[in-house]
C-alpha cells in the first residue's frame, strides 16, 4: 500500500512538473484528447460537421504545440530569457481559420457560429491541458456543456430572441390586397416586416414574398395552411431570401 501511495505521489508530481517530461506529456495529452472529445461528441450529435475527432485533433494539437513550446527553451536555451507563449500564441490566431471552415453560408443565413466558437475554445482548453492548468481545463469543459446543452434548452423554452425569414408564395391571380395575410400573420404571433411582389399579368399570377420575424417555435405548417386559403395558391415556401 505504501508503495502504491509512493508510485501515485510521484506521479502527481511528475504531471505537475513545470518542465515537460515523458510522464506529464503523456498525460496532458490524453486529458486533452479526452476533453475535445467531449465536446466534440455534443456536437456531432447535433449534426454539425466538426465532430468527436475533428475538436479531439484540435485539442491534441494545441496541447502539442504547447507542449513543444515549453519544451524547447526548457532543453535548447536559457528559460529564464526565453518566451514559450510565442508558438502557442500562434495557434489562436491559426484556428480562425479552421473555425471559418465550419461556418456555412446558406441562402443568405449563416450557420455554423457556435461550431466556430467551439473549435476556438477547445484550442484554449487545449493549451490550458498543455501548460498543466488541469483543473481550469476541465472547468472550462464542463462549462461548454452547460452552455450548449441547458442553456440551449432554456433558450428554446423561453422563445429568446426571433428570427427573420421570408415566406414566398406562389398566387394565380394578381393580388393588389395584402391585407388578409396580414391578419393571418398576426392571428399566429408573427411580424410582417416588409412585402415584396413580383407581378405576372400575361399568365395573371404574383410571387408575394414576405419579410417576417417570427419566433423558433412557430408552427410553420399551420401557418402555411392558413396562409394558402387566403388567395389561390400555387406554391408557398420558407426561405431567408426574396425570390424576385
Amino acid at each position: 500500500m505504501d508503495q502504491v501511495s509512493q508510485l501515485w505521489a510521484e506521479f502527481c508530481v511528475a504531471i505537475n512538473s513545470v518542465e515537460v517530461n515523458p510522464a506529464s506529456a503523456i498525460f496532458r495529452l490524453g486529458l486533452s484528447l479526452i476533453l475535445g472529445s467531449v465536446v466534440g461528441f455534443e456536437r456531432k450529435r447535433k449534426g454539425q460537421i466538426a465532430g468527436v475527432r475533428t475538436f479531439a485533433l484540435i485539442s491534441l494539437g494545441a496541447t502539442l504545440a504547447m507542449l513543444i513550446s515549453i519544451y524547447v527553451p526548457q532543453e535548447y536555451m536559457d528559460a529564464k530569457n526565453s518566451d514559450p507563449g510565442r508558438i502557442a500564441a500562434q495557434v489562436i490566431t491559426g484556428i480562425g481559420f479552421l473555425g471559418a471552415g465550419a461556418i456555412i453560408h446558406m441562402k443568405g443565413s449563416v450557420k455554423g457560429l457556435t461550431t466556430a466558437a467551439g473549435i476556438w475554445i477547445v484550442a484554449a482548453i487545449g493549451l490550458a491541458v498543455g501548460i498543466g492548468l488541469y483543473m481550469l481545463a476541465v472547468v472550462a469543459t464542463l462549462l461548454i456543456l452547460f452552455i450548449l446543452v441547458p442553456l440551449e434548452k432554456l433558450e428554446h423554452k423561453v422563445n429568446v430572441g426571433a428570427e427573420i425569414r421570408v415566406i414566398n408564395i406562389g398566387v394565380s391571380l394578381v393580388v393588389d390586397d395584402m391585407e388578409p395575410y396580414r391578419k393571418v400573420l398576426k392571428q399566429y404571433g408573427v411580424h410582417l416586416s416588409n412585402v415584396y411582389v413580383d407581378y405576372d399579368y400575361s399568365n395573371q399570377s404574383t410571387v408575394v414574398n414576405l419579410s417576417v420575424r417570427a419566433k423558433e417555435s412557430t408552427d410553420y405548417v399551420l401557418l402555411f395552411k392558413a396562409l394558402r386559403e387566403v388567395y389561390p395558391t400555387t406554391s408557398i415556401s420558407l426561405g431567408h431570401q426574396i425570390n424576385i
